[in-house]
């Protein structure tokens, strides 16, 4: 039995390197751009933002190593990110201050998030983390700009982009 998984570990390994030969230069300059890009989103966040920076580099990982799926679409990248605000500062209102409040506000937030983006077809996980982070920091001009930059910067790098960028999976 434990050989067998070594096996198919080993024949997966050769796989991947297989791969990585044939597009190590597509690998690294889709990586490149996503560095840049969240590069340029960090100069202008600051630390207060370090909760939600979290969801958007996840939002990066979708747009520059699967630029044609459904959760890459522009529309769901801004929306969705949006809505995550949106419901991490309305559940954020309700009071908690105990753990088993925290927790319950935190799992809403996402729990929320979720059937509302698949309500309205704005299914990006990311945002369920924009929620999150929110519902924990709480409402400030500074974390919304942060979201909606974000959110805009990585959309249109991913609508101008499109052509450039192949799907790495």
């Amino acid at each position: 039995m434990q050989f067998s998984y070594l096996g198919k570990a080993y024949r997966y390994l050769l796989k991947q390197m297989r791969e990585l030969k044939i597009h190590w230069k597509l690998y690294i300059f889709q990586s490149f751009l996503a560095t840049l890009v969240l590069f340029i989103i960090a100069l202008t966040l600051s630390i207060e933002n370090a909760v939600v920076i979290a969801s958007i580099a996840s939002t990066a990982f979708i747009v520059f190593t699967q630029p044609s799926s459904p959760p890459a679409v522009p529309r769901r990248i801004f929306w969705g990110h949006l809505l995550g605000f949106g419901i991490g500062c309305l559940v954020n209102l309700i009071p908690h201050h105990h753990m088993l409040t925290d927790a319950l506000i935190y799992a809403l937030a996402v729990g929320l998030c979720i059937f509302l983006m698949v309500v309205m077809n704005l299914k990006h996980a990311p945002a369920a983390g924009t929620a999150l982070g929110v519902a924990i920091t709480g409402f400030s001009p500074g974390v919304f700009i942060a979201v909606v930059t974000s959110a805009l910067v990585l959309s249109m790098a991913q609508s101008r982009m499109k052509g450039f960028l192949k799907d790495l999976a």
